[in-house]
């Protein structure tokens, strides 16, 4: 089976020290050049998927580490698809996803990552957040007035409200990883024309219709602000410990390639093996079996 080479792939898109990064660098419709072929895209993918079924069977029995893997994206990049196809094989007991939708009163009551620490996985679980809290120097960045909801006194709603949320992030990302939380994020770049035609096919086709909101044409109107928030979020939360990824998205199979060969090559890191039976316990495991088979 073709197995897709990540080490080779993952270095083009994968961010860990923000301080020089420019959005423009990356394109939004690349496919990965000489390391990968679009016609062996279906025997990549699934070889991927079952890499990734192995180490999460691993991880889940180990119960050490836990990997949470952020999803971030305009509206119509891809979020849901490549969840979906990524995690297709993966045994759901020891998976959750969680999207985050716009705050409600509780949430709103509390600090902004509170609502997050809520889902974090467990040790040996597997967290997809879609979106997450970088929703809070994002989507607020770019509609201010939403703060006026969340309750903060006048004196932290300064200039400088989004620089110190971006610091809270990068220093919470810091102490999970220090936990044995392995954190993968994943921005999803698609070019303003490809979300046109993916947002128009929407429309197009009636059984899409429920994917459609005409509140994503209202936001394209701030596509250059979200653009904005975006690159300052990536620049000031990417560290070796939290690693973003700058995903291709205008070519779906490409971007679910890119997502499962950094999933997969962090969670191989960990050298990962099933737990192992001592002397007593195997003591235990024959004698249970004795016990079965008289009844036999």
């Amino acid at each position: 089976m073709a197995k897709l080479p990540a080490h080779k792939l993952l270095d083009r898109y994968r961010v860990t020290d923000g301080r020089k990064f420019r959005l423009a660098d990356y394109a939004t419709d690349d496919t990965g050049g000489k390391w990968v072929d679009e016609a062996n895209a279906p025997a990549l993918l699934a070889d991927g998927v079952a890499r990734l079924s192995g180490l999460q069977e691993r991880l889940y029995a180990q119960r050490s580490w836990s990997l949470l893997a952020v999803f971030q994206a305009i509206d119509a990049a891809g979020k849901d698809g490549t969840i979906k196809h990524v995690m297709s094989g993966v045994n759901p007991q020891g998976v959750k996803v969680k999207a985050f939708k716009a705050p409600g009163e509780e949430e709103l009551a509390h600090d902004f990552l509170w609502r997050v620490m809520r889902e974090l996985p467990e040790r040996g679980q597997v967290c997809i957040f879609n979106r997450s809290h970088y929703e809070e120097v994002l989507v607020v960045r770019v509609h201010p007035e939403m703060l006026a909801r969340q309750h903060l006194p006048e004196a932290v709603m300064g200039k400088k409200l989004f620089k110190e949320r971006l610091e809270d992030i990068a220093y919470f990302e810091s102490y999970l990883a220090r936990q044995g939380m392995v954190v993968l994020k994943f921005f999803l770049h698609v070019s303003r024309e490809e979300q046109r035609r993916r947002l128009l096919e929407r429309l197009d086709k009636p059984a899409k219709h429920w994917k459609f909101s005409t509140g994503d044409v209202i936001e394209r109107q701030h596509w250059d602000e979200y653009m904005d928030a975006y690159e300052a979020a990536i620049r000031a939360t990417a560290s070796p410990a939290a690693p973003w990824y700058v995903v291709p998205a205008d070519h779906k199979w490409f971007t679910r390639l890119v997502v499962v060969a950094a999933m997969v090559e962090a969670l191989e890191r960990l050298d990962l093996k099933m737990p192992t039976v001592s002397d007593q316990a195997k003591v235990g495991l024959a004698a249970a079996r004795a016990e079965l088979m008289k009844e036999g």
